[in-house]
This record gives C-alpha cells, structure tokens and sequence, in this order.
C-alpha cells in the first residue's frame, strides 16, 4: 500500500493569516472538498470535554468543520456518546448540558448537538463486522444514520489505549455505553449490593433472563449473562458493574474493530489537532498541564496514518520540563511509554493496519 498524505501546518500566525483561517484552509487543502457532501447528513465527531476538564479542543474549532461542510452542501450535526463511566456524560441530558457549558451549542458552532445512543445510552444500531473480537459493534443510532463521518480530534495520552487520536474519537467514542463496556471488558458483571435497591430495571432490559430480584436486591446469573452491558447502562445507580478488564492490547484491537464498523461503506475525513496535550483523556474531570509543547493540526482521509503520524510527532518533541511526562523517573524515547509503561498504543496502529483500516506509512505534506 502506498503511503497516505497527511497534511499539517502549524500553530504559527500572521497579520493575515488567523489560526482559524489556517486551520480551514488546511482543510481545504487536504481535500475535504473531494466528498460529496450534497444534501447529506454529516457527523461530527468530537469530544465535548468532561466537566471540569479544560483540555478539550474549543467549540471554535468545529465551527470551522461546520461552516466548510455547510459551504459544500451538507447537513452537519456534532456528535458522541454517553460514556461508560459514572461523570458528567453518562446520559444524554447531562451530555448534553456538558457540551452546552463548554461551547457546544449552535449559536457558536452552527449546528446542533446530538448525543447518538440517547438519553440512558441504549439507542443503538448493531452493525456486523465480524471481527477477530468483535463480531457486532453496537454503535450509536445518530452515528449510522449519518451519510458521511467527520473525525475531529484533540491528541492526548490514554491511561490503558495509550493515545487518544482519530481511530480512538471514532471506535470509542462511537460505542454505546454497551459497546463501551464490550470493548474496555470481558462481558459479564455482578451487582454491588450496598448500591442496589431492587428497582427491576436490569430485569426489563435483560433478554436472556439473568438478572434476579430477592429481597429488593438483583444478583445475575453469570451461567445465563451474554456480557451485553445493557444493564449497565439502565441502573439509575450504577450498582452494576463488569467483572473483568480487558488486556490493554486488547482493548486497543477492540478500538481499531469498532472505528472500522462506524467507517465501513461511507466517506470519511480525519482532523486532528496536537495542542495541551494531557497525560490522561479528555474524560477525566480535570487536566495536568501540557507535557510536550503544541505541535500542529492535521488533516487525512487516512485514520491510522494521522495517528502513527501525530504519535511520531509528539515523541519528537521534547518534554515539558514540569509535567508528567518531564519529571519521570527515566525517560524512555517512547514518550508514551514514559507516562503509563504498561500501555502498548502501537497495537491499536498494528491491527488497524492489519483489518485494512489505513497504512502507518504516511507522507507529510506541509502547508
């Protein structure tokens, strides 16, 4: 496979040339144009910061995307999940408010917000991608309605994926709560019981009759539990939860699976931006400061080929003298290594490549 463009330009500015004019006109000239956008619906995706959180990438930046894809005839909309974890995006109205608070609205981005697995992070469409270990990805209903998927993401290190880029914007951030749950977990759960007060709303989402309410408290049957997380998502109390973690390794193959499930069969387009880059995800509700000076912006049709390039551009850097990355004990010349040592972010570049997702041979194209 020949090697894939990705464009880049700085952060750099002039007396005629604002950020925000710089970064349309990256995009522009990465070929965004090259789609049809006609009449079609396009997606978004991006990440709204959790709150609390001040890394995120501003709503200035998706105005842009959303003015470009305007200009070119489509009909845009933001979009994400609602996330697995208990915060302040774990179901659609609080999701929302988030994104409201941080910038997201239409007044400032042009266009609407829409969460895509709904307000408990149960709309879902299972989409077959028969995968060495996944075999249907439950993706938000919002996401595959759409006719084209637009990748806006803010670059940052991950705790177990290792970095956040493109394929992890899509892949997880697409999942439903229960898709959520698929990829960062074996399958099955239990009931924490000081939590539970037998409401029955594992019960009536169950279809394979695992749940069991005595005493005003549910326990699962694992012998019955098929690991789909849907109770998960409807425990008003989060009192459910996964028994088992997945191997980071895969974790991150889980990731690739699911970006190929939400990318199959549609034009894509990948933007990412190396800038406050944070030691930990956007979804923690607070952000250490920057440990490398910010790069760039970035632009492909290519998901692995913008993520093995952002990642080879952040270990180029040198670290930040105060932060995580630069008070390490030992620095190793994998700056993610550095940060979380049993983290291994090539896998996910590995078996995305394998899957036929992209290339990691890439050639920068600087404007």
């Amino acid at each position: 496979m020949a090697p894939s463009k990705v464009y880049f330009t700085d952060f750099h500015t002039t007396f005629q040339e604002n950020q925000i004019q710089k970064f349309a006109r990256l995009i522009l000239t990465a070929g965004i144009d090259q789609i049809d956008f006609k009449d079609k619906y396009v997606a978004v995706k991006m990440h709204f910061g959790e709150p609390g959180n001040l890394a995120y990438l501003r709503a200035n930046y998706a105005r842009v995307v959303i003015d470009i894809i305007k200009d070119l005839g489509g009909k845009p909309f933001l979009v994400d999940c609602n996330t697995l974890y208990i915060g302040g995006r774990k179901n659609g109205l609080d999701h929302l408010e988030a994104a409201y608070q941080n910038g997201f609205n239409p007044y400032n981005t042009g266009c609407h917000v829409i969460i895509a697995d709904g307000i408990k992070g149960t709309d879902e469409v299972l989409v077959p991608i028969d995968g060495e270990y996944v075999k249907e990805a439950k993706i938000g209903t919002a996401v595959m309605d759409a006719d084209i998927i637009i990748s806006l993401s803010h670059f940052k290190l991950h705790e177990e994926a290792g970095i956040g880029g493109a394929m992890k914007n899509i892949g997880m951030g697409c999942g439903s709560r229960a898709g959520k749950m698929e990829m960062h977990h074996g399958g099955k759960v239990y009931v924490e019981q000081d939590l539970c007060v037998g409401c029955g709303q594992c019960r009536k989402i169950c279809a394979h009759d695992a749940p069991a309410i005595e005493n005003r408290k549910a326990s699962i049957d694992l012998d019955k539990c098929v690991g789909c997380g849907r109770c998960i998502s409807v425990c008003p109390l989060d009192a459910i939860q996964p028994i088992q973690k997945e191997s980071n390794n895969v974790l991150n193959y889980k990731i690739a699976e699911y970006t190929k499930a939400v990318l199959q069969g549609r034009p894509h387009f990948h933007i990412t931006l190396i800038k406050d880059v944070s030691p930990y995800c956007d979804c923690h509700s607070e952000n250490d400061i920057p440990i490398i000076p910010d790069v760039g912006m970035y632009a492909s049709f290519d998901p692995v080929a913008i993520d093995m390039a952002c990642a080879d551009a952040l270990n180029a850097q040198k670290a930040e003298k105060n932060s995580m990355l630069g008070m390490a004990p030992e620095q190793l010349e994998d700056h993610v290594k550095t940060v979380h040592p049993t983290t291994n972010w090539r896998s996910q570049i590995e078996h995305a490549k394998k899957i036929g997702l992209g290339t990691d041979e890439y050639e920068i194209i600087t404007i």
